[in-house]
Parts: structure tokens; sequence; C-alpha cells
């Protein structure tokens, strides 16, 4: 099996009322590079795929046929406590206070479009 670069076997894959916000708080807080954006011929995001750390997050923005579809994904950050306050300061809203836990610095948000963010740094 041949996985294309940028992929791994598994990837998410998030349908979104407005993938242009995720597409903003994922670059702006994980530092996301993105590896393909096309765009419908209504300028909206017809598919987008934004690596994180080397992993890849496909999305794409809700049609009538594709309903939005939200993700709890986990994170592993350098430093929890800066990407947390990035994280609320891109409209993220607290779900779980960021605490020491015995797995790490660990925190969750709710990123403005619905998903779930569980950002940790291991100590």
């Amino acid at each position: 099996m041949k996985i294309p670069q940028g992929h791994q076997a598994v990837m998410p894959y998030l349908i979104l009322d407005n993938a242009d916000l995720f597409l903003h708080f994922v670059k702006t807080v994980f530092g996301a590079e993105i590896g393909h954006e096309s765009r419908n011929d209504d300028g909206k995001l017809g598919h987008c795929e934004a690596r994180i750390h080397g992993n890849t997050i496909m999305f794409s923005n809700s049609t009538e046929q594709f309903k939005p579809r939200h993700a709890d994904l986990f994170v592993y950050v350098e430093d929890a406590d800066k990407t947390f306050k990035e994280a609320l300061a891109q409209g993220g809203t607290v779900i779980m206070p960021l605490d020491d836990k015995d797995y790490g610095r660990s925190g969750g948000v709710e990123d403005p479009t619905g998903n779930i963010w569980w950002i940790t740094a291991v100590n």
C-alpha cells in the first residue's frame, strides 16, 4: 500500500459550517501548513488539507448533502500554556481548564467551528 506523501493511514475529515474560520484557527494556533486548498465556484472551501506536526487533517464546508461533522482532536504541542492562550485569543472557549496531569500539561478548548481540541504538552 502506498500512501500519498503528507498523508497518514487514518486522517480526520471534518465538514464545517465555516471552513475558512477553521483554516485561520489551525494556521494561527497550531502553525498548520496547507498542503492542498481548493474552492468551489461560490468561493467556499471545497477541500483543504492542513498539516500539524506532520499529520494531516482534511476538511471542507458543509453542504445540503454533507451536513457539519465535528471532532475531538488530541494534539501534542511544545508549550501548552502558549497554545491554549492563543486558542482562546482566536475565539476558542475553555471546556477543561489547563492543568498538570499525570500525562502532561493539558486542557480542552472548543474552537469557533465546534471542534474540541485537547491541547497537551508532555512533562
